[in-house]
């Protein structure tokens, strides 16, 4: 039954990305693509990747569709029309054939789904399975290894989101080739996507349902699937989403520059904060255990802090990202 209802998302798949190719609508074709997220939300999660499925769900169909809304608000309702060659569109055809025939090919040789001989199943993941319980007592093995055993690579993990963030908002504050719009000009602009009835009765009643769940996914980590890295993204397309819906001045009022901006370098120190405090208590950098007299509340209080750390520093930097392109424009 799960086979037959995979052939059958794979199959809803292609009717929505032939769907979003041909649609002229610019609205219709980012309401198709936040649909198209979601399928591939819930084939991952067939697949038994939870985590995978919601950093899709979030990052796939909640930030990125209301960063296409917030382009949609400064473009035009319909594709403008060009002419494509014969040529051209037996060409795009076939490089397109051609690379879901090599994609088609390669997956022949992947192990089957389950397969306990699967190399990805031969060298660490048996300790992690075995040493999640006893050392780190939380059930959810992925956030072990990604906040615990593989601190190190999180941690790096943050600061390239933090990087990130600082480049992008640094080419955006370049004077001389982009200027920054007034209230009233970006409102003007904003005016298009706020006469859309149905996504802004829609949203003004689901923000802070996904605020909530944003916290739930937040500080639910260490027992179901969620982290850091989920719950910033699906607080920030909340955030984003009340900022399409009631103007740019409103979500700018609710977290200032000031705060995004300690938000965005302050999530990264407390990360690296708490390994520091483990050095300084005697133990290893990023070895919780010493944070308590229990090792294993030690382990848990250290993944709170460092999941906390990632949420606002994935959270300040999106939220930044956004109002910098929300209030710029080509001179």
């Amino acid at each position: 039954m799960t086979l037959i209802f995979g052939v059958f998302l794979l199959i809803l798949l292609v009717i929505v990305a032939l769907a979003i190719v041909r649609s002229e609508d610019l609205f219709a074709a980012v309401m198709l693509s936040g649909i198209f997220s979601l399928l591939m939300a819930v084939n991952f999660f067939l697949l038994d990747a939870a985590d995978v499925a919601l950093t899709e769900a979030a990052v796939g169909a909640g930030v990125a569709t209301v960063l296409f809304l917030g382009a949609l608000a400064l473009t035009g309702k319909e594709e403008a029309r060009h002419t494509v060659s014969p040529g051209g569109r037996w060409l795009a055809l076939g490089v397109s054939f051609a690379t879901a025939s090599l994609l088609f090919y390669a997956s022949l040789e992947n192990p089957h789904i389950g397969d306990g001989s699967a190399p990805v199943h031969q060298h660490v993941a048996p300790w992690y399975l075995a040493n999640t319980l006893p050392l780190i007592d939380i059930p959810n093995v992925v956030t072990a290894v990604l906040g615990s055993f593989r601190g190190f690579d999180t941690l790096g993990e943050v600061f390239v989101v933090f990087t990130a963030g600082i480049g992008v908002m640094s080419i955006l504050g370049v004077r001389h080739s982009l200027v920054e719009l007034s209230g009233a000009e970006l409102d003007a602009r904003q005016r298009s996507l706020r006469h859309h009835l149905i996504p802004r009765i829609v949203g003004r009643g689901m923000v802070p349902l996904i605020m909530l769940f944003a916290l739930y996914v937040q500080f639910h980590g260490e027992y179901s699937p969620g982290g850091g890295f989920q719950a910033g993204a699906i607080a920030a397309a909340a955030i984003i989403l009340y900022s399409l819906l009631e103007g740019d001045d409103r979500g700018r009022e609710l977290l200032p520059e000031w705060l995004l901006r300690l938000m965005v370098a302050g999530g990264a120190l407390l990360y690296g904060g708490v390994g520091l405090a483990c050095v300084l208590l005697g133990g290893n950098f990023l070895d919780y255990s010493v944070l308590a007299t229990v090792p294993s509340a030690g382990q848990h209080l250290g993944l709170l802090l460092i999941e906390l750390g990632v949420g606002i520093t994935v959270t300040g930097v999106l939220i930044s990202v956004f109002h910098a392109f929300a209030r710029r424009a080509s001179r």
